[in-house]
């Protein structure tokens, strides 16, 4: 039951990783739009875009216990610098939430199933 809920976790986090880091890249002027509303500089919008999908990389491959460890925790904080963000501005998007939630899931039942 523990590896099932690893897996769906991880795989779903991974995915919309990899998904929202492409269209980092596909919809950049749509992107612009929206880091300019957040107050963040446009510069890192393909930094980010890369390390989403760099990150889920990682994650998913799992060998490398350090990187594994520091895309968690570079996913950890954009999802709350994420779910910040909208609170400031306050604009409702569920998303961060749900991403951290399913971040929170996939590392811990990881740390259980590893050995």
């Amino acid at each position: 039951m523990l590896k099932k809920l690893y897996w769906t976790s991880t795989i779903l986090l991974c995915l919309s990783m990899l998904i929202t880091g492409i269209l980092y890249f596909v919809f950049y002027n749509t992107l612009v739009e929206y880091f300019n509303n957040y107050g963040y500089p446009t510069y890192l919008i393909y930094p980010l875009g890369i390390l989403k999908i760099a990150g889920a990389m990682a994650i998913m491959y799992h060998r490398h216990i350090f990187l594994r460890d520091l895309a968690y925790a570079g996913f950890l904080y954009n999802f709350i610098l994420a779910f910040f963000t909208h609170v400031m501005i306050k604009e409702f998007d569920p998303f961060p939430s749900i991403f951290l939630i399913l971040l929170a899931i996939s590392y811990f039942t990881g740390r259980k199933i590893r050995p």
